[in-house]
């Protein structure tokens, strides 16, 4: 079997197929066996666990899915690496390949017909232009246990951020809505080849089963984090009071009702704070309707 931590096997390898890199898809290979041992060890994948990788690249990470897990299926868009997977992942016999586009592929179809009976998770080393719609997608399909992710290291560090750091956004509530995320480990960019101009980290996110901090309208709770954050210099009051058809001193008293001051500003609170003014603004709405 191939060295895919052997630079100089993965060249020939890549020679062989006639396998160009494409900036457009952000191939960046990892090239230190270490990465995806820890990478399954840290995410405790057990023969229980059904696996859905996403962009498994030359299989540097699949292999090791394989080993731990009890069965792997992954999704690759660029359909010069399915012959390339096929020799480098060829004595694995509890391993689907599948060639399609993540955004766009039948998830749920997937999860069906290939983990039927399995833990369903989902692993992958993102690049950065589709990190954030792909765990949209992952995260909205309900489908997933647990998700593991490579990312740049900004990324992960905005997905884990606290309240009130310049790192903090509308990302990290809808992460934290979804699931509870934490950082495993960081990846140095030594560890890939091409080569990539930033470092990386590996975050994985435990999926809640449940709607979180009692939230019972979802799209109104989503409406408010976004509009807090897309004028995060303005007070919550007037952030708000350009998201939601509302008066000011409706929003203000909402506000307040929910021990905040009125110079409050939505950067500084934590997803349960925003839950808690979702709700409220809910009866607040439904009172100024009737």
């Amino acid at each position: 079997m191939i060295d895919l931590f052997s630079i100089s096997e993965v060249r020939a390898l890549l020679e062989r197929h006639g396998f160009s890199f494409k900036k457009s898809l952000g191939q960046n290979f990892i090239t230190n066996r270490w990465i995806p041992e820890r990478f399954v060890s840290s995410s405790s994948i057990t023969k229980n666990h059904g696996v859905l990788e996403i962009g498994p690249g030359i299989g540097s990470l699949t292999q090791s899915l394989c080993e731990a897990a009890g069965k792997v299926t992954c999704l690759e868009i660029d359909e010069r690496l399915l012959a390339l997977l096929q020799e480098t992942l060829s004595g694995y016999e509890n391993l689907v390949i599948r060639h399609g586009d993540a955004l766009k592929a039948d998830l749920g179809e997937i999860v069906r017909e290939d983990l039927d009976g399995l833990i369903p998770i989902a692993c992958a080393n993102l690049p950065y232009y589709i990190t954030t719609p792909i765990l949209e997608r992952l995260f909205e399909s309900h489908l997933f246990s647990l998700i593991t992710v490579m990312v740049q290291k900004e990324v992960a560090l905005r997905i884990c951020a606290k309240p009130g750091t310049s790192d903090y956004g509308s990302f990290t509530v809808f992460a934290e809505y979804y699931s509870r995320p934490r950082i495993l480990f960081e990846v140095s960019a030594n560890n890939f080849l091409p080569r990539p101009k930033v470092d990386s980290a590996v975050v994985l996110f435990e999926m809640r089963d449940e709607k979180p901090f009692g939230i019972t309208d979802e799209k109104l709770f989503f409406r408010i984090v976004r509009g807090s954050f897309q004028n995060r210099r303005k007070t919550l009051v007037n952030a708000l009071s350009s998201t939601l058809k509302m008066k000011k001193e409706d929003i203000a008293s909402v506000i307040s009702a929910c021990g905040h001051k009125l110079d409050v500003r939505g950067e500084t609170l934590s997803a349960e704070a925003f839950a808690k003014i979702s709700e409220e603004m809910l009866k607040k709405l439904v009172e100024c309707e009737q």
